[in-house]
């Protein structure tokens, strides 16, 4: 039964070609799952390990960087990197909720979009460049996935949609301590296996919270709650500010 959620949400959240073995998968079934999203960021993350050995062996820091960025971006089949431009366009247009909600769902991107969407490719590349050892970059991406999926489930269980909408199942489907409690503990568990220090794991939860909770108010006072995007875009700000801080430079 867990194997089958699973399956289901990474047909849901990645372009991994797992489809024919979640033929019965739907929104609804996903939404109740969403607890166990932080175990998809671990798979992302070990998916990434084999271009991380690649890039950072046959290439200079840079074009490392904007491949395993890249990497990153295209196995969510950049759903996540577009809410990124959505969440930003919403953000910087004047006007009430309706027109703020119109903007976002314009298939076209604003200037306020594209600047969030080219800001946050640069700062990903200059980020993961910025690393020198291979095993540091291999864990630092691992638990940033992680924890950039648990802030989702965190967003859900503390916020409402804002509009309705395929983000209202889910909010309303984790509002469960229970859930809250599983996610954490898959999430803890797999940062201590992975970076092998509570020191660690506190301050990535830290980062992630703090950046989740940031988000959610600023969701909250542009547009009376969280939607996808606003979910989409946590997740891409999240793993930028958890390998940020476990870059070199901030260590």
């Amino acid at each position: 039964m867990v194997i089958k959620s699973i399956i289901e949400i990474i047909s849901f959240l990645t372009i991994i070609p797992v489809h024919k073995f979640s033929k019965s998968a739907n929104l609804e079934s996903m939404s109740k799952n969403m607890h166990l999203f932080p175990i998809i960021g671990l798979i992302i993350g070990v998916l990434s390990i084999p271009i991380v050995i690649i890039s950072f062996h046959f290439f200079n820091n840079l074009i490392s960087g904007f491949l395993i960025t890249s990497f990153l971006i295209i196995i969510t089949g950049i759903h996540h990197t577009d809410a990124l431009a959505d969440f930003s366009d919403g953000l910087m247009v004047k006007g009430n909720k309706e027109k703020k909600y119109k903007v976002m769902h314009d298939p076209m991107t604003g200037s306020a979009g594209t600047v969030a969407i080219i800001s946050y490719f640069i700062g990903m590349v200059v980020t993961i460049s910025s690393f020198t050892g291979i095993e540091k970059l291999i864990t630092s991406i691992v638990i940033s996935e992680i924890i950039a999926k648990y802030a989702i489930v965190l967003q859900a269980f503390f916020s409402e949609s804002a509009w309705e909408g395929y983000s209202s199942l889910f909010t309303k489907n984790m509002k469960s301590r229970r859930k809250m409690i599983i996610s954490t503990t898959i999430t803890a568990i797999s940062i201590i296996m992975i970076g092998q220090l509570i020191q660690l794991l506190i301050q990535v939860l830290i980062i992630g919270i703090i950046c989740c909770f940031l988000i959610i108010y600023i969701s909250k006072k542009n547009f009376g709650g969280v939607s996808g995007d606003v979910m989409g875009a946590t997740n891409e700000l999240v793993r930028l500010c958890c390998l940020i801080s476990l870059s070199p430079s901030s260590s």
